[in-house]
């Protein structure tokens, strides 16, 4: 099967698309209850408004080459926004692909709702509840969970092999700090804080495609008294998540996808607005994660976990309770089921 990557943002219109990239950004970190008003409020919504019908059939209309020249099987989402595209397109176009969306959060927001979308993939049966409520038929929506690489499913080899083909110091608790793609958060804070725990500890800091912030780190290794690895973008998170004793992370969907099936113990702080409140909810709620209301707090949770092996073990246990390790499996035989039906669809067309 072959697979075209596309990032619909590009096809959106320009105003559009720059508020997104941008103000997004933006409103979290300088107005975050601005968002967490937007957010809750089109949550609450029972049908999209003007601007974003016209948003979706001008991406629609923008998308018509493209799909013209691919001319794919089914077009999957993983963001909200290619689904309400693609809803549109089929509204538009009779020889539409079949369409499949992919929550990649622990919340469905209303914003994925369409009722001419061929198939969902929900992280939960409870998820699945809430988008047919909303009108999606339920014969279309799977709740095989949010789809992660199988290499974070692969418990060897042993962690004291991973830490040491790492560089990661055996005798000290390791904590792996993250704050997604563009390294967001508080990471600064969180490792300064953790120097109070200097002689025990060791710390990686991913920082996605953040270059300043990583030269503030490796500024600031220098002088936080432990050992402090500062890395970019990576391709081997999971051998990370495997051989660190805890995860300290915003919560995007996707990080704590990968945190449950590689089951490490994790402590969420500073989530944002929206998404990454709902992510935490379910986490927290659920037992399989830790809040960290404070600095002080934080501290006081990475301690408690490295001193004490058997709360992490009970974290890890209801992680794999909560955890779909085949869910990237079990997506990718329903994306060829689809598309084996629409195929078979045209045939009979014929």
């Amino acid at each position: 099967m072959r697979t075209t990557i596309v990032d619909a943002y590009r096809y959106a219109a320009k105003v559009f698309s720059g508020i997104v990239s941008a103000g997004y950004i933006q409103m979290v970190k300088t107005i975050p209850q601005m968002y967490r008003y937007a957010y809750e409020r089109a949550e609450r919504a029972t049908e999209a408004g003007p601007f974003r019908r016209w948003a979706h059939q001008h991406t629609a209309a923008n998308l018509r080459p493209l799909l013209l020249r691919e001319r794919p099987d089914v077009v999957v989402c993983t963001h909200a926004f290619p689904c309400g595209a693609m809803s549109a397109y089929k509204e538009t176009y009779a020889d539409a692909p079949a369409v499949m969306g992919i929550v990649t959060d622990f919340a469905v927001h209303a914003f994925w709702a369409h009722a001419n979308v061929d198939a969902y993939i929900v992280p939960a049966d409870g998820f699945a509840r809430d988008l047919a409520a909303r009108g999606v038929p339920a014969d279309r929506i799977v709740a095989s969970g949010i789809p992660v690489h199988p290499r974070f499913r692969v418990r060897e080899p042993a962690r004291r092999v991973i830490r040491d083909e790492l560089g990661i110091p055996p005798d000290r608790t390791a904590v792996l700090v993250m704050g997604g793609g563009l390294g967001i958060g508080p990471i600064v804070r969180i490792l300064h804080a953790l120097r109070d725990l200097r002689d025990s500890v060791c710390a990686v800091a991913i920082v996605g495609r953040n270059a300043r912030l990583e030269r503030r780190l490796l500024h600031l290794a220098d002088g936080v008294g432990y050992p402090l690895r500062v890395l970019r973008f990576v391709e081997n998170v999971h051998e990370y998540m495997r051989a660190c004793d805890m995860l300290v992370t915003k919560p995007g969907g996707m990080t704590c996808a990968e945190a449950l099936v590689a089951g490490i113990p994790t402590i969420i702080f500073k989530p944002l607005p929206g998404q990454e409140e709902r992510n935490t909810r379910f986490l927290v709620g659920g037992g399989a994660a830790l809040r960290a209301a404070s600095v002080r707090d934080l501290v006081s949770l990475v301690q408690a976990l490295g001193s004490d092996p058997s709360l992490g073990d009970r974290l890890a246990a209801r992680m794999r309770d909560i955890a779909r390790p085949f869910a990237a499996d079990d997506a990718a035989n329903a994306i060829e089921n689809l598309a084996r039906s629409r195929r078979s669809r045209e045939v009979v067309a014929r």
